[in-house]
């Protein structure tokens, strides 16, 4: 009983670190990688489809400084490039042929400062995700010490090993934010 306490624990915790990262890989960091662009939606056929590789196009990077889309229906490429230019990220797509090209300008030290602290505040919302995983887990060991599934000394080492867990995932989490900000900080 305690083992699945923990196990699905563990899951929302691996699953909180798992959004944060995709959610950290889409601040700029003044390098081409395709996370930039792949999951901001395209108005297409009649309805709103993700950029992402599999849905709408092939997303490459050409060099560290800039990205490749080569959308599978080229009659798309206009609604590619407007969604693009829509979310305000500061990216310039240019259309080459059936192919847009993106250059990756280089970033101002005050966007980097700005992207830093963006960075800081999606890990702590990951920190957060991981409490609350945390947080569920303690209430269902002290449920099964109400229902008296399990004793007292159960209980204790089921929360030292979920803790033992949260302070593990927020240190990988650290080390995300520490890794992030790094690339950030280079020029």
């Amino acid at each position: 009983m305690i083992d699945s306490v923990f196990n699905s624990t563990r899951e929302h915790m691996k699953k909180a670190i798992e959004i944060t990262r995709t959610d950290i890989s889409t601040i700029r960091s003044g390098r081409a990688t395709p996370a930039l662009v792949e999951n901001i939606v395209i108005a297409a056929y009649g309805g709103t489809q993700r950029l992402k590789l599999m849905e709408m196009a092939t997303i490459t990077t050409a060099d560290v400084k800039a990205i490749v889309v080569s959308p599978y229906d080229p009659s798309q490429l206009g609604d590619i490039v407007k969604s693009i230019q829509e979310t305000h990220s500061g990216l310039n797509p240019v259309i080459d042929g059936e192919l847009i090209r993106i250059s990756i300008p280089p970033l101002s030290e005050e966007r980097r400062r700005e992207y830093i602290k963006l960075a800081w505040t999606k890990i702590e919302g990951g920190k957060i995700m991981v409490r609350q995983g945390r947080a569920e887990g303690m209430r269902q060991l002290r449920k099964l010490l109400d229902d008296k599934s399990i004793s007292e000394d159960q209980q204790k080492s089921g929360e030292r090993k979920i803790q033992e867990l949260t302070d593990e995932m927020i240190a990988e989490l650290d080390t995300m934010g520490e890794r992030k900000e790094g690339e950030l900080i280079q020029i």
